[in-house]
């Protein structure tokens, strides 16, 4: 589907599934008849609706967002790929299971990838092997600093940039290991690899995710909430396209701001709702790469995410920054592991 066509094809019980259940879908063995009674309607016709939107694109999947970083071990990544030898480059990339990220940016840094793995050293060895395989330096940016993080927020309207009807979000600064593993057991383990891609389609999705792990059915159910509480999994719900739904004007704007600013300032500007992620990563300056706080817009219009971006550098960070546009999507999906650490 192109992004023109998904408003003519949703009614407001769409509208309603599409908005209020990108996270908060109950966790409980029939999860769609609690959602019918709020929609009144069936759990058929739930399930129904959530497979179409699915099929058509609007979501990207139906389960779990992980917390990679909580898990396991993940960085951001990027190297300055030859224009003859781009598509090869990404080629080689996207290749690896671990990279579900990867982004053409109106940079000298051309692609940005994210990877994600059980652990540091497997993370690192991938980033190793992608140097080796692609003749291409590895720009490693590991996230030090989560000041806010959150692509969760309403499509069904005509705002031109991301929570443009909203005047604050909440904000805790949570620092990052890289070398954490989740203090996983062996269920959350087998459970988290099973619904990495997402949840089947069933009017009984835990049952089948505990079929598939060997697992009864309420001890599944316990460990999806735990996992919630622990933040292992961020949220559960339909997970929004929004390339198809019309933000498409994204932009991931880097600035450097002083050591001794960057947690005072991070918290401010993650409170500012049209800001959909805001990370302290490291700065590399031997890789001339001198920036440490990142933030992202969302938007359906470049004229309105500008705009904004110009109110953070005017109102919030007078600091040196550069804007660095999505230009394609070369790979995008979940988080995805070959192992987690289970004990």
């Amino acid at each position: 589907m192109v992004a023109g066509d998904w408003r003519e094809r949703i009614d407001d019980t769409d509208a309603r599934l599409i908005d209020e259940y990108q996270s908060g879908f109950p966790v409980r063995e029939r999860p769609f008849e609690a959602v019918a009674a709020a929609l009144d309607t069936t759990p058929e016709d739930v399930l129904d609706r959530v497979t179409r939107l699915r099929e058509e694109g609007v979501f990207r999947r139906f389960g779990a967002v992980l917390n990679p970083p909580v898990i396991g071990s993940s960085t951001l990544a990027a190297v300055s790929a030859p224009g003859d030898r781009f598509e090869e480059v990404a080629e080689v990339i996207n290749g690896y299971r671990q990279v579900n990220h990867n982004y053409e940016r109106a940079h000298d840094y051309d692609q940005w990838f994210v990877v994600t793995a059980g652990s540091r050293e497997k993370r690192d060895e991938i980033l190793a092997d992608i140097e080796e395989r692609t003749g291409c330096e590895v720009l490693n940016l590991p996230m030090l600093t989560d000041y806010y993080i959150d692509l969760e927020f309403p499509v069904v309207n005509s705002d031109r940039f991301a929570r443009e009807s909203l005047d604050s979000t909440d904000v805790d600064a949570t620092n990052i290991s890289e070398n954490a593993t989740g203090d996983l057991s062996a269920l959350d383990a087998d459970l988290l690899l099973a619904i990495q891609d997402g949840f089947p389609l069933s009017a009984t999705p835990y049952q089948d995710i505990a079929d598939d792990i060997d697992a009864d059915v309420d001890d599944v159910l316990d460990a999806v909430e735990r996992l919630l509480a622990d933040g292992c999994i961020k949220r559960v719900g339909c997970i929004v396209n929004h390339v198809v739904t019309g933000f498409d004007a994204n932009c991931m704007v880097v600035w450097d701001v002083p050591d001794d600013e960057l947690d005072e300032r991070g918290v401010a500007v993650g409170q500012l709702p049209y800001v959909t992620l805001c990370y302290h990563r490291p700065r590399r300056p031997g890789q001339d790469w001198q920036y440490n706080l990142f933030t992202m817009i969302h938007g359906r219009e470049s004229d309105a995410v500008d705009e904004k971006i110009d109110e953070l550098a005017a109102d919030h960070l007078p600091f040196d920054h550069e804007r660095l546009y999505s230009e394609r999507t070369l790979k995008q999906t979940g988080a995805r592991y070959d192992d987690l650490v289970g004990e």
